[in-house]
C-alpha cells in the first residue's frame, strides 16, 4: 500500500512517506490569470486532481491548495484600458468554471497572491537578514534575491549556476549579478497606483517566486510534502522558490513533481504558433467526461500530444463504460446478484496507481474489466458480472469518470438529445412491429441501419434499449 513518486528535484522514484501519517499536503503552482483556460492549464489541474483523489483513497487526509496569481507583469500587460484587478477575476472565474465542468475538486484552500503581500513580505525581510538578498542601491524599490550567496541553487534543476542565463524579471540595473532574481518590484511611473503595495522598501508589488513561497508557508507550513505544477515551471520559477525558501531557513517541499506537457498535433503548444487550444473549443467538440478521459488518460509526467479525433474516441471509450454498468444494472434488476459486487479496487489497478500514478496500466485494467463483464453478461454468468460491476464502478469513481454521476448528465437533456432520442425510440418501434409481423428482413434492416450510425441496440427482458457505441 505503499505510493511511490517520482521526485522530479531527486530524479528518482521514491516511496512516498507522509510529514505526518494520515495526512497529505500538496501545493501546486496555480494560473496567472491573464488570459483564457487553455488545454495545458487543464491537464495539469486534472493531473493533481486524480493524485488528490488517490492519496484520499489510500485512507489520508489531503490539504490541497492551489494559488491564484492575480498579480503579475503579464496581468499589467494584458489589461490594457481595463483594470487589471477586474482582468484578473474574470479570468480566474474562466478558470474556477472549466475546472468545474471537469469535475475537478475544488481546493482546501485557493488563496490569491494579493491577500498574502503581508507574508511576502515577511520573507524578504527575513532573507535580507540572513544575508541572501538585498535592496537595490538605485533608489528603485527593487529587491532581489543574491544568487552567489546560496551554494545550493540550482539543485532542482540540477544546473550549474555558472551557466545560467540572465533573470529577465526585473530592470537589470540594480542587481548585483544578473543571475539574481526580483522578490519585490519597486513602482513604475506607467503602472497603476493600485497595483502597489506599501513596503520598507518602497511602494511596490512581489515578485512572481515569492508569491509561491510564502503562499504554501502560509497554508501548509514552512515544510511540507509535495509540491506540484508543470514541467515549465521547472526553472526558473520552482528553482526559485526552493532557493529562497530555504535560504530563509524553511524546509519548504519534500517532493516535487512535474507534469508533461502538452503538443497539438506534434507541435509544441506556444501563443507565438498560434495554435493553443482553449477550454472553450474543447468543450464544444466532445462532452466534459470525454474531455476528462482524455487529458487524464496519459501519464501525468508524459507529453500529450493533441489531435481533436482523440476526443472522438475518449467519447466512445466512455460511451462503452457507460453501456456497460446500464446493461448490467438492468439485467441484475430484480434478481438475486442485485447489489451482489460492492464497490472494490481490483489489485492490478491500485498497484498501478500505487506505482507513479500509473492510470494508463489502470485503465487498461478498467477496459479489461469491462469486456470480461460484458462476456459474463452474454454468457448468463451474473455473479460474475455483478463482481465486474462492483469493480468498474470503484475504478471509474476514484478516478473521476463515472459516467453515472449527476455532473455529467447536466447537459444531456438538450434539444438534440431529446431529438436524438425520439428518433431511435420511433425506429425501435417500427422495428418491434417488424418482428410481431415476422417480417424480420426489415426488423434487421433497421438494426443495421442504427448500427451504421454508431447507435447499439440490445434486447433484454425488459425491453430494447439503445445506447450509443458498442
Amino acid at each position: 500500500m505503499t505510493v511511490r513518486i517520482y521526485d522530479s528535484k531527486a530524479q528518482a522514484l521514491r516511496d512516498f512517506v507522509p510529514l505526518r501519517e494520515g495526512h497529505v499536503g500538496m501545493y501546486v503552482c496555480g494560473p496567472t490569470v491573464q488570459s483564457s483556460p487553455h488545454i495545458g492549464h487543464l491537464r495539469s489541474a486534472l493531473v493533481y486532481d486524480i493524485m488528490r483523489r488517490w492519496f484520499a483513497y489510500r485512507g489520508n487526509d489531503v490539504a490541497f491548495i492551489r494559488n491564484v496569481t492575480d498579480i503579475d507583469d503579464k496581468i499589467l500587460n494584458a489589461a490594457g484600458d481595463e483594470q487589471w484587478y477586474s482582468l484578473a477575476y474574470r479570468v480566474e472565474l474562466e478558470f474556477t468554471a472549466a475546472y468545474a465542468s471537469l469535475g475537478i475538486l475544488a481546493p482546501t484552500y485557493e488563496p490569491r497572491a494579493t491577500a498574502s503581500v503581508q507574508q511576502m513580505q515577511e520573507l524578504i525581510a527575513r532573507l535580507i537578514e540572513r544575508g541572501h538578498a538585498y535592496p537595490a542601491p538605485d533608489g528603485s524599490g527593487d529587491v532581489y534575491f543574491d544568487t552567489s550567496s546560496w551554494p545550493s541553487y540550482g539543485e532542482l534543476t540540477r544546473q550549474s549556476r555558472d551557466k545560467m542565463e540572465a533573470a529577465a524579471d526585473a530592470d537589470p540595473r540594480g542587481k548585483r549579478d544578473p543571475r539574481d532574481f526580483a522578490l519585490w518590484k519597486g513602482h513604475k511611473p506607467a503602472e497603476p497606483e493600485s497595483s502597489s503595495w506599501h513596503s520598507p522598501w518602497g511602494s511596490g508589488r512581489p515578485g512572481w517566486h515569492i508569491e509561491c513561497s510564502a503562499m504554501a508557508a502560509r497554508y501548509l507550513g514552512t515544510e511540507f510534502d509535495i509540491h506540484g505544477g508543470g514541467l515549465d515551471l521547472r526553472f526558473p520559477h520552482h528553482e526559485n522558490e526552493l532557493a529562497q525558501s530555504t535560504a530563509a531557513g524553511d524546509g519548504f517541499a519534500r517532493y516535487w513533481v512535474h507534469n508533461g506537457l502538452v503538443n497539438i498535433g506534434g507541435q509544441k503548444m506556444s501563443k507565438s504558433l498560434g495554435n493553443s487550444v482553449y477550454a472553450a473549443e474543447l468543450f464544444g467538440i466532445a462532452s466534459p467526461l470525454a474531455v476528462r478521459y482524455l487529458l487524464g488518460g496519459a501519464h501525468y509526467r508524459s507529453t500529450l500530444d493533441y489531435a481533436p479525433s482523440s476526443l472522438a474516441e475518449a467519447e466512445a471509450t466512455v460511451d462503452r463504460i457507460r453501456g456497460f454498468l446500464e446493461r448490467v444494472e438492468r439485467r441484475l434488476a430484480g434478481t438475486r446478484y442485485s447489489g451482489v459486487g460492492s464497490p472494490v479496487i481490483p489489485d492490478f489497478f491500485a498497484e498501478a496507481m500505487d506505482d507513479d500514478f500509473g492510470v494508463p496500466q489502470a485503465l487498461a485494467v478498467l477496459h479489461d474489466t469491462v469486456r470480461s463483464g460484458n462476456q459474463s453478461l452474454d454468457d448468463e454468468e451474473l455473479h460474475r458480472a455483478a463482481v465486474a460491476h462492483g469493480q468498474v464502478v470503484a475504478m471509474v469513481e476514484v478516478l473521476g469518470i463515472d459516467p453515472r454521476d449527476p455532473h455529467w448528465s447536466a447537459g444531456d437533456s438538450g434539444p438534440a438529445t431529446s431529438a436524438l432520442d425520439a428518433l431511435v425510440t420511433r425506429l425501435i418501434e417500427d422495428r418491434q412491429t417488424a418482428r410481431e409481423s415476422r417480417d424480420y428482413a426489415a426488423a434487421d434492416r433497421i438494426r443495421a441501419e442504427l448500427a451504421a450510425a454508431g447507435i447499439t441496440i440490445e434486447d433484454s427482458q425488459t425491453g430494447t434499449h439503445w445506447s450509443l457505441g458498442s
